[in-house]
């Protein structure tokens, strides 16, 4: 049967969509960007600065669930300026440990949410 989570500490969902889905020990953890929970407001001051706040709302969903990020089996990465690759990727760096990190792919993309420049989604275990 599947349960949807939604955490009160990431920001509101920009549409008729969850925060996540689980099913089967399995969750889906909708595209999250760089909303601040608290005002809804875009964070954008850089780059790094937008992929923490993205990493920190995953985390919130996660936690909602009861899991972390060691839990997460993929990770789909989407810019607006494949430029930002390495910047992107030394954020996303400091919140997996590398022996273990999950798949992931970063795509380019022509446009995002509310103008955002990075947006992840991943795909997470739920121990029994």
């Amino acid at each position: 049967m599947k349960k949807i989570i939604n955490s009160s500490h990431a920001p509101a969902p920009v549409g008729p969509y969850n925060h996540s889905a689980a099913f089967n020990g399995i969750l889906f953890v909708s595209g999250q960007i760089a909303l601040n929970p608290s005002t809804g407001e875009m964070v954008q001051e850089s780059i790094e600065a937008e992929t923490h706040l993205v990493m920190k709302n995953i985390e919130a969903i996660l936690k909602e669930a009861g899991i972390g990020f060691s839990d997460i089996l993929k990770c789909s990465v989407f810019v607006t300026d494949i430029q930002n690759y390495g910047s992107i990727n030394g954020v996303y760096a400091e919140y997996f440990n590398e022996d273990t990190a999950p798949a992931r792919e970063l795509v380019d993309v022509c446009a995002l949410p509310k103008g955002a420049n990075v947006e992840i989604s991943v795909i997470a275990s739920i121990p029994n």
